[in-house]
C-alpha cells in the first residue's frame, strides 16, 4: 500500500499549496501543463462515458433544480488525471450516477475538441429553469475525483450526526469537515450539514467486510427504525444521486460508507491494481519535448510521461531498456495502427535514459523525462505532440478496435461517431 500512499501525498501537497482559482477563464497551451489555480472547480452526476475516447457527461449542481439541468460534456485533458477511491482510475472505471469533484479549463485548441465548445463566459449564464454555473465553458477536465479521493486529498472527512431508517431506507444527516488535528482546509462549505439518503443497496466497509444496514442494526449501531444519534462519527463517504421522494430539489445519495482506514485503503489497493493492469496494456502517456534527427530515419525523442500513475509503473523505465513508442491522439487514442493494432505500426528503440526534473511537478506531470531513441521515427513524433510508450517488458497485447485508428485512414471526426459504426444486418 506504500507506493499508493506515497502519491496521495504527493498529490495533496501540489493541490493544497495553490492559490484560489482565478476568475478569469484560462486556455491552456500546448506543450505546457497549466497551474491549477487557474482550473474552474465544480461538481456534478456522471449520467454518461465515451471511455475510449476519455470524456463523457456530467449534470453539474448549479444552484437550483439539480435534476432539471441538462447533462454537459467534458473531455479529459491528455495529462487529466481520474481518482476513484483515492487511487488512479480511468474513466471506465467509474459507475454512472457518481457524484465527482471537477477542476477544468477552457479547450485548449476550440478546433481540435473532442466535445462541443460553449461561450467563454457560459457559466455566468442562467438556464431556463434559473440555475447558473450548470452549464460551464471550462470542461476540458485535469483532475476528476470522486468524493472518497477529494476528502482524502483534502485532509477531510465526513462526520455522521444523526441516522433516520424505516423501510429498508432512510437518511443520514452528516458533515464534511478537516479531521481533528490535520489544519487541512476545504471550501468554505466543508463544515455545513447535508441530508444524504441511504437505502438497502448502499454498501458498508468494516476492515475486509461489507456490511449492510441489517448487520449495523443487529448490533445496536443503527435503530430498527427511527433516529438515532451517531455523535460525529468519522466516515468517508462514497456519494452518488437518485430521484428523490417529496419534491426536494437536491440531495445527493450514499453509495458507500467506509467505517475505518482498513476498509478505506483496501479500496485503494483494488482500485490501484485495476489501473496498474489497465496502463500496462495500454502504454503509459506522455508528450514529446523534443526530438534529435538523425539519417534515414533515425532520432532521439526526449519525453515527459504524465502524472497521476502507481509509482511502480513509473519504476518500470530503466535506462537501456527496449521500448516502443507510438502518436497518439489528445484523446489517448493511438493514432498508428495497422491491421494488428498500434504495436504492428509504432517506433521501436531504447531508452537511453532517464531523468528527474528537479521541484515539485505541475499537476499532470510526472516529472520523469525519458530519452528514447529509434532507428525509424513515425509521423506522430513531433515536439509538443502526445505519445504513449511502454517497455517492451510490458504485455504485447492486441487493443480492442475502438481504442485505436487504422494509419493514414482517418480523419478527427472520427472521434465522434455516428450511426454508421454499427453494422448493417
Amino acid at each position: 500500500m506504500k507506493p499508493a500512499l506515497t502519491l496521495l501525498a504527493t498529490l495533496s501537497c501540489v493541490l493544497t499549496t495553490t492559490a484560489p482559482a482565478a476568475d478569469e477563464p484560462f486556455r491552456p497551451e500546448a506543450g505546457k501543463f497549466p497551474p491549477l489555480e487557474k482550473a474552474h472547480s465544480y461538481r456534478g452526476e456522471l449520467v454518461f462515458v465515451d471511455h475510449a475516447n476519455r470524456r463523457g457527461s456530467l449534470r453539474v449542481a448549479g444552484s437550483g433544480v439539480f435534476r432539471r439541468n441538462d447533462p454537459q460534456p467534458f473531455a479529459m485533458l491528455p495529462y487529466g488525471m481520474v481518482r476513484y477511491h483515492g487511487a488512479p482510475a480511468d474513466l471506465r472505471d467509474i459507475p454512472l450516477g457518481t457524484v465527482l469533484h471537477v477542476h477544468a479549463f477552457l479547450p485548449p485548441d476550440p478546433k481540435l475538441s473532442a466535445v462541443p465548445v460553449l461561450p467563454v463566459n457560459n457559466k455566468e449564464k442562467t438556464s431556463g429553469y434559473g440555475d447558473a454555473g450548470s452549464a460551464p465553458a471550462e470542461n476540458h477536465v485535469l483532475l476528476l475525483e470522486d468524493e472518497p479521493s477529494h476528502c482524502q486529498r483534502e485532509g477531510l472527512v465526513w462526520k455522521l450526526k444523526e441516522v433516520d431508517l424505516g423501510n429498508n431506507e432512510g437518511m443520514i444527516v452528516a458533515s464534511r469537515e478537516p479531521k481533528a488535528g490535520t489544519g487541512a482546509g476545504g471550501d468554505s462549505k466543508s463544515s455545513s450539514e447535508e441530508t444524504l439518503s441511504f437505502d438497502a443497496a448502499t454498501r458498508i466497509w468494516r476492515g475486509r467486510e461489507c456490511l449492510t444496514r441489517i448487520d449495523l442494526i443487529t448490533e445496536g449501531t443503527w435503530p430498527a427504525s427511527g433516529k438515532k444519534s451517531l455523535n460525529d462519527q468519522a466516515v468517508l463517504l462514497g456519494i452518488t444521486w437518485k430521484p428523490t421522494l417529496g419534491g426536494v430539489f437536491t440531495r445527493f445519495h450514499i453509495s458507500d460508507i467506509w467505517l475505518d482506514d482498513a476498509s478505506m485503503q483496501r479500496a485503494v489497493h483494488v482500485q490501484t491494481e485495476t489501473h496498474k493492469a489497465f496502463i500496462r496494456s495500454r502504454w503509459m502517456p506522455a508528450w514529446v519535448d523534443a526530438v534529435e534527427y538523425g539519417k534515414f530515419g533515425r532520432a532521439t525523442v526526449t519525453a515527459t510521461l504524465f502524472g497521476g500513475m502507481d509509482p511502480s509503473l513509473y519504476a518500470d523505465f530503466k535506462k537501456d531498456i527496449p521500448a516502443v513508442m507510438n502518436g497518439v491522439e489528445n484523446t489517448l487514442k493511438h493514432t498508428e495502427g495497422g491491421t494488428a493494432g498500434p504495436a504492428q505500426m509504432a517506433a521501436r528503440g531504447k531508452i537511453l535514459d532517464v531523468t528527474k526534473t528537479p521541484g515539485e511537478a505541475p499537476l499532470g506531470s510526472s516529472g520523469i523525462q525519458v530519452r528514447f531513441e529509434t532507428d525509424l521515427i513515425t509521423e506522430g513524433l513531433r515536439p509538443t505532440r502526445v505519445v504513449r510508450i511502454r517497455p517492451a517488458a510490458w504485455p504485447d497485447v492486441h487493443m480492442p478496435r475502438e481504442e485505436y485508428l487504422n494509419s493514414g485512414n482517418f480523419s478527427h471526426e472520427d472521434r465522434f461517431p455516428t450511426s454508421a459504426i454499427f453494422p448493417k444486418y
